[in-house]
């Protein structure tokens, strides 16, 4: 009991120093608060990470090392419920900053042309609104709206209560994404302890998920209720509709309509496709760590094959090295870099699990002989 209580106050304490961290490549034109101890933290924090990289790159390499040693010992150790490491994540990491994206930046953005400036996002850039201070602060200002309609219309309930006010939005949408982060544990502690303990602790998920605050957390969310009831209820118009509302928030979470049914078949089909899919964009477009969320949705159905999975996410994670060590990625070297560990990691992973199918198909033939 006591090693259990020392395990997740160290975890607390390493998720808190995390957050701290992820404001050292905080925008340095980000202002959250007008407050002498923001300005004085600020400046601190950012000679850390935009002065020394070198030094942060490190600091960086070792929180992802942390984050797979914590998971690795809250799936090891039987004591820990996962709603409670869950609710522990989300005040640990509450105020963490999106550090190695600013796509959370045009969720709101995108939000406020619709409540604020009653445009339609589809057809409406955030360029197109050049006076707005959000724009000090945001990339991808070029684009119209690229996800799904229910997307929107989720953070446009969190916009409309922020009354175009920068903060309120902020702080209401990251809500929002916790609150399906703790969800999604809830429902597979449902099916499974040991499987809602991966979602939870996995380093994937806390740097991609609730730290970059990619929306791909909250379709993943919505499969795993669809995939709930697929299993439990066998309601699968019920599953299916979580299944459509998932899709229609990432179109790339596309795979899991292959679910038709709670058999092993449907969820390798749906495996292999998201595998395909993968392939497919890391050769003819760009592939990109939070893609990689997707695949929790079938956590209930091929949890040892995601398990597995681990070794690619640590080179997912490691990849943002060159961006923390060299800054922006308009560099092609850091590009390199960045595919570089990416497929070591893939090759590893591809090697591993090959050895792993084709043993256990050595004793699945065994086994039938006798």
């Amino acid at each position: 009991m006591k090693k259990n209580k020392l395990l997740i106050a160290s975890y607390s304490l390493f998720l808190i120093f995390l957050s701290v961290y992820s404001y050292a490549l905080v925008d340095l034109n980000f202002t959250l608060v007008n407050s002498a101890y923001w300005q004085n933290f600020r400046n601190w924090i950012i000679q850390l990470g935009y002065y020394n990289r070198e030094a942060s790159s490190y600091i960086y390499i070792l929180f992802i090392l942390g984050l797979f040693f914590f998971h690795y010992k809250f799936l090891t150790e039987k004591q820990s419920s996962s709603i409670k490491i869950a609710v522990i994540v989300t005040i640990s990491l509450f105020f963490s900053y999106n550090f190695l994206s600013h796509d959370f930046f045009n969720y709101l953005f995108d939000a406020k042309i619709l409540t604020y400036y009653k445009q339609n996002p589809y057809l409406t850039k955030p360029m197109d609104f050049p006076d707005d201070p959000w724009l000090r602060f945001m990339h991808w200002t070029h684009r119209t709206y690229p996800y799904g309609p229910v997307f929107l219309i989720l953070t446009t309930v969190t916009s409309a209560l922020s009354f175009g006010k920068f903060i309120l939005s902020y702080l209401a949408t990251k809500a929002m994404f916790f609150f399906f982060y703790l969800l999604t544990v809830f429902f597979l502690k449902k099916l499974s302890n040991k499987t809602a303990m991966f979602f939870a602790t996995n380093p994937l998920v806390i740097i991609e998920g609730l730290i970059n605050l990619h929306n791909d957390l909250i379709a993943v969310a919505l499969s795993v209720i669809g995939v709930f009831y697929l299993i439990k209820s066998k309601h699968y118009l019920k599953s299916y509709a979580f299944f459509t509302l998932s899709v229609l928030i990432k179109y790339l979470n596309f795979p899991v309509l292959l679910l038709l049914k709670n058999q092993k078949l449907y969820a390798y089909l749906s495996f292999l496709s998201f595998h395909l899919l993968m392939i497919y964009i890391a050769i003819y477009k760009e592939i990109q760590p939070w893609y990689f969320l997707n695949y929790f949705t079938l956590l209930p159905l091929v949890y040892r094959q995601i398990n597995k999975m681990n070794i690619l996410i640590l080179s997912l994670l490691l990849s943002y090295y060159p961006y923390v060590r060299y800054s922006q990625w308009s560099n092609p070297e850091n590009i390199v870099i960045k595919h570089n560990i990416i497929l070591i990691g893939a090759a590893i992973y591809l090697a591993v699990a090959g050895i792993d199918y084709l043993k256990n198909t050595k004793l699945t033939a065994y086994f039938l002989k006798k």
